[in-house]
This record gives structure tokens, C-alpha cells and sequence, in this order.
């Protein structure tokens, strides 16, 4: 029988503060407690919509210390609500941890629908969206970086990565030696004010890239190997 504590996973606006769901507003309002990977940043967003919550930090650095008061809380019959810092916890974000150690203990977890970067890039990356593959963030060390895009690149579906601004055209060149004249499409700043894509052949994109100065969080979309076998 499931205990009576109940976990949400709350996606959050990746930019435009719209695009946050009436159910997640809800949600945040009727909560015991927001656990966020950083509680200033969660803080100016519920106090855009007038709400006042107590507020705990959970980012990758405390999971491990923080999980056991989170499940104290469900425990107790307290809801928890999850949120990172934009999107939907869990995905590239924190929330794996606390996720599974309540389903271990037989408690509800729900996960609302909402904001994240993944679909609006690849929906308009102008690739196929048939299927795709996410991988996330790649290593931030060089070689295996490199080592990782050499095994995506003999994928046959459509793959999704996200890049920080330090790195995106490191990460770029490496595409263009590794994936060479391969479609790409580059989505940054998504739902914010200077919202921008690039597409055209990796190279190409690459070198507008290296034209600007980059800003923003980034999500790079590849067309998969069309020579690749299933």
C-alpha cells in the first residue's frame, strides 16, 4: 500500500515565464516543501507568481545528504515538490536519486508534463523527430568527449545533445572532423528574447557560430548516420 506522502517532479520555464503550466503553479502552491537545485533562483520564480514557500537546496553536489530528509518529508505525509533551475528534473538535472529511493519505500512519485529544451529544438530542427536519441551533456574532458561523438556518430536516428557556452565550439569542431558534412541544427536561448537557430551542414554552422559571440545554454541537433544500419 502506498504511503500517503507524494513526490512531484515540476518542470519549470527554460526562459519565458509563460510557458509554466497551471497545473505546476498548483502544484507549487499546495506543496509542503520545494526542494531546488538553487533555492535564490526558484525563489524570484515563485515570487513572480505571488507564492511564498519553504525552500530547500538539492543540486548533484547534496543529493546524497538531502534525499534521506526528502523521503523523512514524504514519510510524514508531506508533498514534496522537485523543480531545478528550468525544464523538467531528472533530465540532465537532478531528481534521479530521490526518484527511486521513494519508489523503493512504495511512494508516489508523479512527474508533470511542461517545459524543457529537448522537443522545441528537435521539433524545429527541420531533422527527422521519428526517433531520435538524447544523450545529454558529453564529457567535459576532451578525449572522451571525442571518444563519445565517435560512437553517436554511427547512430541512424536523430541525436540531441545539450552544450554549455564554454564549450560549444570546441564541441562543434570536433563534430565537424568527426560527422563532417552531416545536417546539424544549433537551438540556443529557447523561449527567451534572442531565441536563435542555426541549421545547414556542420561546418557551416560552426563557422557562424565562431562569427558570434555565443550566449546561452545550447542545444545541438545531428542527423543520423543514414548509412547506418538499424
Amino acid at each position: 500500500m502506498e504511503k500517503p506522502g507524494r513526490l512531484y517532479l515540476v518542470p519549470t520555464p527554460i526562459g519565458n515565464l509563460q510557458d509554466i503550466t497551471l497545473r505546476a503553479l498548483t502544484v507549487l502552491k499546495e506543496a509542503d516543501l520545494i526542494a531546488c537545485e538553487d533555492t535564490r533562483h526558484t525563489g524570484r520564480l515563485l515570487a513572480h507568481f505571488g507564492l511564498e514557500k519553504r525552500k530547500i537546496s538539492y543540486f548533484e553536489h547534496n543529493e546524497a545528504a538531502r534525499t534521506p530528509q526528502i523521503l523523512a518529508e514524504l514519510e510524514a505525509g508531506k508533498s514534496v515538490a522537485v523543480v531545478s533551475d528550468g525544464g523538467s528534473p531528472g533530465l540532465s538535472d537532478p531528481a534521479y536519486r530521490v526518484v527511486t529511493a521513494a519508489i523503493e519505500r512504495g511512494l508516489t512519485v508523479e512527474a508533470l508534463p511542461g517545459p524543457t529544451a529537448v522537443i522545441p529544438a528537435l521539433t524545429a530542427s527541420g531533422l527527422p523527430t521519428d526517433r531520435f536519441f538524447f544523450e545529454g551533456f558529453l564529457p567535459v574532458k576532451p578525449g572522451r568527449r571525442r571518444n563519445r561523438l565517435e560512437r553517436l556518430r554511427r547512430y541512424p536516428h536523430t541525436i540531441v545533445l545539450y552544450e554549455s557556452v564554454h564549450r560549444i565550439r570546441k564541441t562543434m569542431a570536433d563534430i565537424v572532423e568527426l560527422f563532417g558534412d552531416r545536417p546539424v541544427c544549433v537551438a540556443r536561448e529557447l523561449s527567451k528574447i534572442h531565441e536563435e537557430y542555426l541549421r545547414g551542414a556542420a561546418a557551416d554552422v560552426a563557422a557562424r557560430l565562431g562569427e558570434s559571440t555565443p550566449r546561452g545554454e545550447f542545444v545541438i541537433v545531428i542527423a543520423g548516420d543514414s548509412d547506418a544500419e538499424e
